[in-house]
């Protein structure tokens, strides 16, 4: 059997999935999503989650923890950036604020993908996001690994964004409906994540 890596470019996904509208569709099962995306001949061998904690937003870290504990649970390598706080200032009014900017988490894609092309962990490898930062890193593993098979999924009506990664294809909505995680993820007898009550699907 052939070896799939799947890279997951965290915010990338989920801002195109936020853009559906439909929350409960956020709740999503990458490992069940990867192998959606695997050949017959094809076993998923590593899932890579890219993110980083919104720490000062207490309701949206709250249910990004509990999302990753229920990644986690699945089998889904989870790998955290961070925020860094941004000064800002109106130019027309002077005014002057904090913002908070994601740091390193394109970078963290592109070390993992480069390291585990040179390291035979797959036979081959597909990218979701549609952030143009990682063309270098999808060249390089084709210049240093050219029988590694790489190849990218742009998310959700994003495949135009995506134009200079080249996607081969894209994440719909309907894919994403089959792959959402049950309300209680259980191991050993013990409840490790519920899904968040902004993330109920709407009734029928």
């Amino acid at each position: 059997m052939k070896r799939l890596a799947v890279y997951i470019d965290g915010f990338n996904l989920y801002h195109a999935i936020d853009d559906l509208r439909q929350p409960h569709l956020k709740w999503l099962d990458l490992w069940a999503l990867a192998e959606t995306l695997a050949h017959p001949r094809e076993t998923v061998a590593a899932v890579h989650y890219f993110s980083a904690f919104p720490t000062w937003r207490k309701k949206t870290f709250a249910r990004h923890r509990e999302y990753v504990k229920a990644l986690e649970s699945r089998g889904v390598t989870v790998h955290l950036a961070s925020f860094k706080k941004k000064p800002r200032q109106c130019f027309a009014c002077g005014a002057t604020w904090t913002d908070h900017e994601e740091k390193e988490t394109d970078v963290h894609v592109a070390v993992q993908l480069v390291a585990d092309a040179l390291t035979n962990a797959f036979d081959r490898a597909i990218l979701i996001s549609a952030d143009s930062d990682l063309a270098p890193a999808i060249r390089k593993v084709r210049e240093v690994a050219p029988r590694k098979a790489i190849l990218v999924a742009a998310p959700p009506g994003r495949f135009t964004h995506a134009r200079d990664l080249e996607p081969k294809l894209e994440i719909t909505r309907g894919r994403v409906v089959k792959c959402l995680l049950p309300e209680r993820i259980e191991a050993d007898g013990k409840t490790v994540a519920t899904r968040p009550a902004n993330y109920t699907p709407p009734k029928d």
